[in-house]
């Protein structure tokens, strides 16, 4: 059912009426409502989607790390292939994707499975392996899930009703601080502290290993280091992550703000000069506000905040307002570090999770374009490609590992919003899921976003991110959305808690702010009125309720960035 609202008498000019005068608008008639058997219907879609990858990664991958879902078999690290490190960054040999999904099985309220899933790898799950992998990954993805499945496990508030294991006793937390040692090497012999990208889980850094490491590889570890140091009560992690974020921030740009995308981890030499919100740097932006979330830490609030304006200065082009006046789209272009002048034409696909960290910072106006930016081109291709040049209108770079970031940022924006929309969009995001990528064992990598071929690959963040993100969107009931429960969601989609006992640390302030290196300057209250710092139901409408049933961006700017993606 549709409700209408009458604008507040002080808008005449405004009314939202006029978008329904005899439903010319298609954008309006497509959009504008979405009835809850569709929803339910949709949510129900979500669901088999996540379960037909995972119980066929059970069937035939477990234990290996991934599922090839054409071939319907298990893959490892490639062994014969060191340099593959595509592969080999990843996979350690160490059923990843069972783990990566610890936390989707609860969300999906699936307790038995839950429980049978902690104690296969609590039994069968050793980091005592000869495998080289990405410090990054193996946080993000493992170190994270292990602590958020702890948490949710032992969680006294039992936000999915009661999921306590008989005779669990830490085992998860044990596993997640042994890996964590086994990455500590990679923050010894750097004479920044920014962290070597690659360590051996048995030997420590390779001998061969690069001096070269992006922003956010090693500038995105601090809310699973912080927290497991929160949990043990050891500093040594959150010291370490949180010595290498000021590393890095202290190497941005004295003219602009903005930091680079590679760094030299012995000179501070930046290697990479390109400034952006994509690969290579989107999560250190991310991990800077959620770790102020988390922490309470007002220095990750102040550098996130320098972080933004810089963006925002440098980095946006287009109109000045997302919905309204004359002009370009928003958008947000790769540029040179140092001057601020735009270094390529592409934007790349996890840029998209962009607009869901503008929603938890406060800022859902410029959510709101963006998002319907992301959402164009995958109107156009079923899917995003990897890059999209948007001065020719056609992708760079053709591959879409079904990665989340665009779900993500959709789940966010309902969250705050609540607009139909957004359930269009996600609904949008599962068929073509469906059409283009299930293959007979799960869902495979798109190889080329036009002709529709796919790579034998089927990614843990599957799983973990995008099928919990769209189950989610129409899950309306879920535990995660009760106003009680506040919780943010890592970089990989794992579920932790806003709980008091993350902002109380057993040990004193690991080491004063270096002066000068953050101007002291009075922050707005946290969180700001205008936002929800997570997805909590219930507290206060975000998003004034008239526009809850026009378009979140009014028909004119969608059609105008539809045209500047090549859709007509």
């Amino acid at each position: 059912t549709m409700s209408f609202v009458l604008p507040p008498k002080e808008s005449p000019h405004r009314s939202y009426l006029s978008l329904f005068d005899g439903n010319k608008d298609e954008y309006v008639r497509r959009y504008s409502s979405f009835p809850d058997a569709l929803k339910a219907k949709m949510k129900d879609m979500a669901r088999e989607m996540f379960y037909f990858g995972y119980d066929n990664y059970m069937k035939y991958a477990f234990p290996d790390d991934e599922l090839n879902p054409i071939d319907c078999e298990g893959r490892g690290p490639d062994i014969l292939n060191p340099s593959n490190i595509n592969i080999n960054d990843v996979l350690g040999n160490y059923s990843l994707t069972l783990i990566d999904t610890l936390d989707t099985l609860l969300v999906l309220g699936n307790v038995t499975e839950f429980h049978r899933a902690v104690r296969l790898v609590i039994d069968t799950v050793s980091f005592d392996k000869d495998s080289t992998v990405q410090v990054f990954e193996a946080n993000i993805r493992i170190l994270g899930s292990l602590i958020s499945a702890h948490i949710l496990l032992t969680d006294p508030k039992h936000p999915f009703g009661k999921v306590g294991l008989e005779g669990y006793d830490n085992e998860l937390l044990h596993l997640a601080h042994d890996l964590a040692v086994r990455l500590l090497p990679a923050f010894e012999n750097t004479s920044t502290g920014i962290p070597y990208p690659r360590v051996n889980l048995k030997t420590g850094v390779p001998p061969d290993s690069i001096n070269e490491t992006c922003t956010a590889g090693a500038g995105s570890l601090l809310v699973e280091f912080g927290i497991l140091s929160r949990l043990i009560g050891d500093s040594t992690f959150e010291w370490v992550a949180r010595r290498a974020v000021r590393a890095l921030w202290n190497l941005r740009s004295n003219e602009t703000g903005l930091l680079g995308n590679v760094v030299n981890i012995q000179t501070g030499q930046w290697v990479g000069k390109q400034s952006g919100l994509g690969a290579g740097m989107d999560s250190f932006y991310e991990y800077l506000l959620k770790s102020y979330i988390l922490f309470g830490e007002k220095e990750d609030f102040r550098m996130f905040q320098a972080a933004y304006e810089s963006i925002q200065n440098h980095l946006r082009r287009g109109r000045e307002s997302c919905n309204e006046g004359e002009g370009d789209p928003p958008l947000y272009v790769n540029v040179n570090m140092f001057n601020g002048q735009i270094m390529n034409t592409w934007i790349d696909s996890l840029q998209a999770f962009f607009p869901g960290l503008q929603v938890l910072s406060g800022d859902v106006e410029n959510a709101i374009c963006l998002h319907a930016f992301y959402y164009a081109i995958w109107r156009r291709f079923g899917a995003l490609p990897e890059r999209f040049n948007w001065q020719l209108q056609a992708p760079d770079v053709l591959f879409y590992p079904l990665r989340p970031e665009l779900v993500e940022s959709t789940y966010l924006l309902y969250q705050a919003t609540k607009n139909p929309f957004y359930l269009h969009v996600g609904m949008d995001i599962l068929q073509s899921l469906e059409k283009n990528a299930k293959v007979r064992c799960g869902y495979a990598t798109l190889h080329h976003v036009v002709d529709k071929s796919k790579e034998d690959r089927m990614e843990s963040f599957f799983l973990s991110e995008t099928c919990k993100y769209l189950y989610l969107l129409f899950d309306e009931d879920n535990p995660l959305h009760k106003s009680e429960n506040k919780y943010i969601f890592t970089t990989e989609g794992h579920v932790v808690p806003i709980d008091r006992r993350f902002r109380e640390k057993q040990w004193n302030d690991m080491f004063p702010c270096e002066e000068g290196a953050l101007a002291e300057k009075q922050t707005n209250k946290w969180p700001p009125s205008n936002t929800r710092t997570c997805s909590s139901g219930g507290n206060g409408q975000r998003i004034p309720v008239e526009r809850r049933y026009a378009l979140p961006l009014k028909s004119v700017y969608m059609r105008q960035i539809d045209h500047m993606v090549g859709l007509f």
